[in-house]
């Protein structure tokens, strides 16, 4: 979920400029600076990102910059009815403290507040409104190219962890084989290590038969072979929401490790789950970029 993305777009009289950032996050978190002048183009902006991005935390930066040479709908003009106070107030005042009216008025009055007024127009015209939205589309598509960049190589990142789990998981049958004739001769050698133990052989081969039962893994071996050929299907399904779907399936996958390893009671199966659970806590810290 992770890019960004930029855009230029110019109307008759304005430059503007839209930079769109995004993160992960579980849904869509939109932040969007936009100048006073585009306050109203606002929801249609979130809009447009919401539409493209579906997920991720945003951050969406809108400058905009008068064009040299521009026509704007600015107006400046003289509040004379302001000057007129000013200018009796000033009159009444030197009369009173006995002094000379100034003899520059001009220069005098024009240094009062609200004297000179300009009018600006507070929003965009239709023109910038629509360079505005092929900006905002235009950066939002440049972030989601590098969305689908980015995921390409996570796609080949998946792909070659569950494909090296698959290999570890076919190198557990020979050790757990080999495991039922160590287990077996380990409960022999003890019993025999007893000065008298007497024993009923028959009922002590059912008790070994059911002990490495309890120990099978054949289960959790086909489980785990399942939901490796679960991610990469979805994985390589189209539609949305497929991120989340990956994040289920590596805890799946979790489970199955983990069973696997209390059981294996064997120095080479442990290794080899080691190493499972490694690959595994990779995909899982990837996952999270995924849509």
């Amino acid at each position: 979920m992770t890019g960004f993305g930029k855009a230029v777009a110019e109307s008759p009289t304005k430059k503007i400029s839209v930079e769109i950032k995004s993160l992960n996050s579980k849904q869509l978190d939109l932040n969007v600076r936009i100048p006073y002048s585009f306050r109203e183009r606002e929801l249609d902006v979130r809009s447009t990102v919401a539409r493209l991005l579906e997920r991720g935390k945003a951050d969406v930066l809108i400058t905009a910059e008068t064009l040299p040479g521009a026509q704007t709908a600015v107006a400046s003009r003289l509040n004379v009815d302001a000057m007129k106070e000013y200018r009796r107030q000033v009159s009444e005042a030197a009369a009173e403290l006995g002094i000379p009216e100034p003899a520059d008025w001009y220069s005098v009055l024009m240094r009062f507040p609200d004297v000179m007024h300009s009018e600006t127009a507070e929003t965009a015209d239709d023109a910038d409104a629509e360079a505005l939205a092929r900006a905002v589309e235009a950066a939002a598509e440049g972030l989601l190219a590098h969305r689908r960049a980015e995921g390409e190589a996570l796609e080949r990142f998946f792909e070659t962890r569950i494909q090296a789990i698959g290999e570890l998981l076919a190198q557990v049958e020979p050790y757990e084989k080999e495991r039922v004739v160590k287990i077996r001769q380990r409960i022999e050698d003890s019993l025999a290590k007893i000065p008298v133990a007497e024993y009923d052989k028959g009922r002590l081969e059912q008790e070994m038969i059911f002990y490495i039962e309890k120990l099978d893994v054949n289960e959790e071996k086909q489980r785990l072979a399942k939901h490796l050929a679960y991610f990469m299907e979805t994985m390589n399904a189209a539609g949305p929401g497929q991120g989340k779907k990956l994040g289920f399936i590596a805890q799946e996958m979790g489970r199955e490790i983990n069973t696997l390893g209390s059981k294996s009671n064997h120095a080479e199966m442990q290794a080899i789950v080691v190493r499972m659970k490694d690959l595994l806590e990779q995909i899982k810290e990837q996952v999270l970029n995924v849509m």
